[in-house]
């Protein structure tokens, strides 16, 4: 209540009680609020607009709104919608200029808006600088970033540090070219393979928006197809985005868009190429000088003009979740642009997540697929060697590798490379039926069981003992631990095949092509380089480490990276064979054995719906120190639907180790919950969610407490 309103009410102490409301509504009346913009050194301000509303650089929740400031005279025709600017912000308490406190340190923002007053009744700190006339941030790009925000329980400023590149000057200084007209739609080409995928091209050069799960046939071909989704999105005058997981996809995208629409009709938006470069395309893109983009997660954002198609490749690859806070994923951010702009979607790989499943099931997306006889052209044979092999293999148990693998390497490198891959070390095991391999999960909440110590059994999501468990597939009671890590390596294979070159391409070297001739090629998961004319033969070995890992997403993981070495392969008719060594009758290895990655993921979906697990249902994450967790879980106020799983324990991070963003920081012991809500209610827990941890922030002094909206390692 202001000085004012407390001089009215103690002049009327008096008056009857109705003179008395009639005197507060008039002092009401007279004294509304008025913002009061002025400089602190007293410099003029502008006659139209005079109030900036700014949203400041300070990615912590309770701050997530936007503060208005006064705007100078002479920042006037600069300080536009979308510039950024630098203001203060804070107390000031030792910044005193002739006797007056001149506000705290100078810190970026962006100009959201010009108003012609402020609903802050107080007086306004003006602009200090406007630091780029260049318009950055458009109402669209914001909105995004708002929506974006909201549904990963995070800040705006957070999520603009990711859509909006840092500035460089020297690449703003420099014009952009001057727009290319639209080219032709393009022919159909390989489309033709697909069953509508001749329609789909049709539609998008017509200016329509069509919506695609697109199930990709094996080989090289699917950057060329890409390439024309794009060029039939630009005949029609519209744009087109395109985000793939690294950058040897973008090569061979852009390669492909090079060599079908010709120079300077795309911008490629990738670290790799340098803060100048990248900011100098960025701008193009913002511009309107190119209406098409591809790029790598960051592209996601990229704010191309009159949006006709968002595409993404792979979306099940980790690379496409971001790292840093709110750690958004490509495919959902694409998902919100095609609602927003309601633009065409197309999400396309050879494998299918469950995430493209349910895209397809609901109806929002239709299946963009090859006939089984195509699919049975392009694919190579897929072989396969269990246990019950290995065990009655002499070989393999003297060498540690099947006869038939060996003799398909032997046949193999007479007419070409051949792939190795080998799954990365360090998988956690976690338990399973030692007859028929089904994992052996929780009867509460289902969530993987762990073998915590000699005593017995303990879930890993809700943490609850399971004593007396038995399988539920086949009623067996004997459990064993997964096979981890990689047991073959580049060395043994050489000295198998001494007079064979072998190369290696991983985590410290990663190739992105090899010659046709001869050679092993032995590779982790995700490294494989691309062979001219493909590789003659494959081996996968090791399977139980990547389909024995604790994680929800296993399985589908796994058979993905098996489909995606396998595509890279000569088809059958060629010669191309693929021997994965796991058990026969799993499921992934079924399923890559029928070459039939949408028939897994439609399954998969199909049990995830009958036990709550997400997609189906919305999940967050929240660990932190057992007593900051305990007092977070507590304030929160989430949906009556909500069901808290845990705490459990996490693992502590090594020493030695790089932490992993939601995870203890080394050697300290963290609790972590999951939260679970069913389907339309995941806005309500992010919502409760980011709320609790403003009031937290706000509090100050608190432990920290990480919590992330839909991870992507459960369990």
């Amino acid at each position: 209540m202001s000085s004012e309103n407390e001089q009215a009410d103690g002049g009327a102490d008096g008056a009857p009680p109705e003179q008395l409301a009639l005197i507060r509504e008039s002092v009401r009346k007279a004294r509304t609020p008025r913002a009061k913009p002025r400089t602190w050194r007293g410099a003029a301000l502008a006659g139209d607009l005079p109030v900036a509303r700014v949203l400041v650089d300070k990615g912590v929740l309770h701050l997530d709104r936007y503060f208005d400031y006064a705007v100078p005279e002479e920042l006037d025709a600069d300080a536009q919608p979308g510039v950024r600017v630098r203001v203060r912000f804070g107390a000031g308490r030792h910044r005193v200029r002739d006797g007056r406190r001149e506000g705290g340190g100078l810190i970026d923002g962006f100009l959201v808006a010009r108003l012609a007053e402020s609903d802050y009744s107080g007086p306004l700190a003006a602009l200090a600088q406007v630091v780029s006339p260049e318009r950055v941030l458009s109402e669209e790009l914001l909105g995004l970033a708002r929506a974006v925000a909201d549904r990963y329980a995070g800040s705006l400023a957070d999520v603009l540090q990711l859509a909006v590149p840092p500035r460089n000057a020297r690449a703003e200084q420099r014009p952009s070219p001057a727009p290319l007209p639209p080219p032709p739609a393009p022919q159909a080409g390989s489309w033709a393979r697909y069953e509508r995928g001749a329609a789909f091209l049709e539609s998008l050069a017509s200016g329509g928006a069509p919506r695609a799960v697109w199930n990709a046939l094996p080989g090289p071909e699917w950057s060329d197809e890409l390439a024309r989704a794009v060029a039939a999105t630009l005949a029609s005058g519209r744009g087109a985005l395109v985000v793939v997981p690294d950058g040897r996809a973008v090569a061979r995208v852009d390669a492909a868009l090079t060599a079908l629409l010709g120079e300077g009709r795309h911008a490629v938006l990738t670290a790799d190429a340098g803060p100048e470069k990248r900011y100098a395309q960025w701008l193009a893109v913002r511009r309107g000088a190119v209406r098409a983009a591809v790029g790598t997660r960051a592209a996601m954002f990229a704010p191309v003009q009159d949006l006709g198609l968002v595409a993404i490749w792979d979306d099940g690859d980790d690379s496409h979740s971001e790292q840093h806070a709110p750690q958004p994923h490509a495919r959902e951010v694409l998902l919100l642009r095609a609602a927003q702009d309601k633009c065409g979607f197309l999400l396309g790989g050879w494998g299918c997540t469950v995430e493209a499943a349910q895209l397809v099931e609901t109806g929002w997306a239709r299946p963009l697929v090859a006939t089984r006889e195509q699919v049975r052209a392009a694919a190579p044979l897929v072989r396969t060697v269990g246990d019950g092999d290995l065990a009655r293999d002499e070989a393999a148990r003297a060498a540690r590798l099947p006869s038939l693998a060996w003799q398909v390497v032997r046949d193999g490198l007479r007419s070409g490379p051949v792939l190795v891959q080998v799954p990365r070390r360090g998988y956690v095991p976690r338990m399973a039926c030692a007859h028929c391999r089904a994992p052996a999960r929780c009867r509460h909440c289902a969530g993987p069981l762990e073998a915590q110590d000699a005593e017995g059994l303990r879930c890993g999501w809700c943490g609850r003992e399971a004593g007396g468990w038995h399988c539920p597939e086949c009623g067996g009671f004997r459990l064993r631990a997964q096979v981890v890590g990689a047991r073959r390596t580049a060395e043994e294979l050489g000295r198998a095949f001494p007079a064979v070159p072998v190369r290696t391409s991983g985590r410290e070297q990663v190739l992105d092509t090899v010659p046709g001739a001869p050679a092993l090629v032995v590779s982790t998961p995700g490294a494989e380089p691309v062979a001219e004319g493909g590789y003659a033969a494959a081996l996968l070995l090791d399977g139980w480490a990547m389909l024995g890992r604790p994680d929800l997403r296993a399985g589908e993981d796994a058979l993905r990276r098996w489909i995606a070495a396998s595509a890279l392969v000569r088809p059958q008719g060629a010669g191309g064979t693929v021997v994965v060594v796991a058990e026969p009758t799993l499921r992934p290895v079924q399923a890559l054995v029928r070459w039939d990655p949408v028939g897994h993921a439609v399954r998969e979906l199909g049990e995830r719906a009958e036990l709550g697990f997400p997609p189906v249902s919305r999940m967050a994450a929240v660990s932190g120190p057992p007593q900051a967790l305990a007092a977070f879980l507590g304030a929160v106020e989430l949906p009556p639907q909500a069901e808290v799983l845990g705490p459990v324990p996490l693992p502590v991070t090594p020493a030695d180790r790089q932490r992993r963003p939601g995870a203890p920081p080394p050697g300290e012991h963290w609790d972590r919950a999951l939260i679970r809500v069913p389907p339309g209610t995941g806005a309500a827990l992010a919502a409760a969610l980011k709320s609790a941890q403003a009031a937290r922030m706000a509090r100050g002094g608190a432990e920290p407490v990480w919590v992330r909206i839909d991870p992507l390692d459960i369990g």
